[in-house]
C-alpha cells in the first residue's frame, strides 16, 4: 500500500456547520475495481477535510494485489478521529461497497460511529429545477462552474489500474491518483448546491405584495430568506397557477388571481336542503320553514354556498374557508383579504406547498 498526503490553499464557502463539527468532519471518496463487491476490489480511498485556511488530502493506494485489506483498515482507523463523513452518493454506493469488503476481509467498519452526509441525496430532487441532464457529480461541478484537470470516469480508469499491476507505469499512477484527488477537491466546491435546498426548506419573510406589472391577474409575493443561503445562480419554474424566480438570497412568487363566483361546500351533505330558485344549500333546522316545492335534500354537487370576489389557488387547504368551481376539483381557492398573508406559518406553508407543485 502506498499513501499519498498533500496540503494546498482552500476554504470551504458552505457553513460546514450546517452539516457537522467542522473541526470533525471529512469528505472520501473511492475507487474500485468494478461496481460489484462480491467480484471487485477497492482499490483505492481518499479523504479530503480542511484545517484553517488549507484542505488536507490523504488517500491510501492498493498498489499491489492483496493490499486491499491494508488501504481499508487504514481508512477505518483514520475515520475515528472523525464524527461526520461527507460524500457524493456514498450511501448507495461506497459506504456499502466498503463494508461489504470488509467483511469479506473480516475487518470492522467504521462507518456506525460517523454521521453521513450523502450530497447526492439532498439534492436529487432539484434535477428538474436545475435544468440538468442527470445529477452525476461531473455535472454538478459544471453547473456550478468548478474546473478539473482529469478527465476520466472511474468506469474507464478500471483497465488502467489493472494494467498498472503488471507495468507498475507511474504515469498510470499519476492518472488513478488525479482522478480520485480531483473527485475530492470538487466535493468541497460542490457543496453550494445545497444552498438550494436550504434556500427552499427555509422560512420567508413577506417584504411586499404587488400586482403584476400590467397584468391585473397576478399576485405577485415578494419575499425575502437568511442572507448566509445565497444562492450560486438564479432559477425559475411556472406553471399557469403559479410561477417564481428566485435569486440569492430573494424571491418572487406570482400566483394566478381568479375573479369571478365559486363555491363553498358543506362537509355534511345530508343535514342541508338546497334551495333550487336560489341555488344556495341551507341548514335543515332553517330549511324545515321553507316551501318543500321549493327546495329538495341536498347531495354533495348541491351542498354549497356562493361567494363573489378575488381568489388565489392553494394546493392544499391551508386558508379556510376554501372554496372551489366544483365539489370535484383538486385544487381550492380563497379570498384575497388585506389580513390573509399575515399568519407567517401560513404563509410559509403556502410558498413550500407552491414549491413542492413546482418541482
Amino acid at each position: 500500500m502506498i499513501t499519498i498526503e498533500k496540503s494546498f490553499p482552500g476554504t470551504v464557502t458552505y457553513p460546514l456547520k450546517r452539516l457537522g463539527d467542522p473541526k470533525k468532519l471529512v469528505f472520501f471518496d473511492i475507487e474500485t475495481t468494478g461496481f460489484s463487491a462480491d467480484y471487485n476490489t477497492v482499490y483505492l480511498i481518499g479523504c479530503i477535510w480542511p484545517e484553517g485556511d488549507h484542505l488536507r488530502l490523504i488517500q491510501w493506494f492498493a498498489d499491489t494485489r492483496d493490499a486491499e485489506a491494508d488501504v481499508l483498515a487504514a481508512f477505518f482507523d483514520f475515520l475515528n478521529a472523525f464524527d461526520t463523513l461527507v460524500h457524493f452518493n456514498g450511501d448507495m454506493f461506497d459506504i456499502p461497497f466498503v463494508t461489504k469488503r470488509a467483511k469479506a476481509l473480516k475487518l470492522s467498519p467504521a462507518f456506525d460511529r460517523v454521521e453521513s452526509v450523502d450530497i447526492f441525496r439532498r439534492i436529487k430532487s432539484f434535477k428538474k429545477l436545475l435544468s440538468l441532464p442527470d445529477m452525476k457529480q461531473k455535472t454538478i461541478e459544471h453547473f456550478l462552474k468548478i474546473s478539473r484537470e482529469d478527465l476520466y470516469t472511474g468506469g474507464e480508469l478500471i483497465e488502467v489500474y489493472l494494467n498498472y499491476l503488471n507495468t507498475r507505469n507511474e504515469e498510470e499512477k499519476r492518472l488513478l491518483l488525479l482522478h480520485n484527488e480531483d473527485d475530492l477537491k470538487g466535493m468541497p466546491a460542490l457543496l453550494p448546491i445545497l444552498f438550494y435546498p436550504d434556500f427552499f426548506a427555509q422560512n420567508f419573510t413577506l417584504n411586499a405584495v404587488r400586482e403584476a406589472s400590467g397584468e391585473t391577474d397576478r399576485l405577485i409575493l415578494s419575499l425575502s430568506g437568511d442572507p448566509q443561503t445565497s444562492l450560486p445562480s438564479p432559477v425559475s419554474a411556472s406553471v399557469p397557477a403559479y410561477a417564481f424566480r428566485a435569486d440569492k438570497d430573494r424571491m418572487e412568487l406570482s400566483i394566478r388571481v381568479y375573479s369571478g363566483t365559486l363555491k363553498f361546500y358543506y362537509p355534511n351533505y345530508k343535514d342541508y336542503y338546497y334551495l333550487i330558485y336560489e341555488d344556495t344549500a341551507i341548514h335543515k333546522s332553517v330549511g324545515e320553514f321553507v316551501d318543500k316545492d321549493a327546495r329538495i335534500k341536498a347531495t354533495k354537487e348541491t351542498c354549497y354556498t356562493k361567494k363573489v370576489g378575488l381568489f388565489l389557488p392553494q394546493p392544499t387547504d391551508i386558508w379556510d374557508p376554501e372554496f372551489k368551481t366544483s365539489c370535484k376539483d383538486k385544487t381550492g381557492f380563497f379570498e384575497i383579504r388585506k389580513d390573509c398573508f399575515s399568519d407567517p406559518e401560513k404563509l410559509n406553508r403556502y410558498i413550500k406547498e407552491i414549491i413542492s407543485f413546482l418541482k
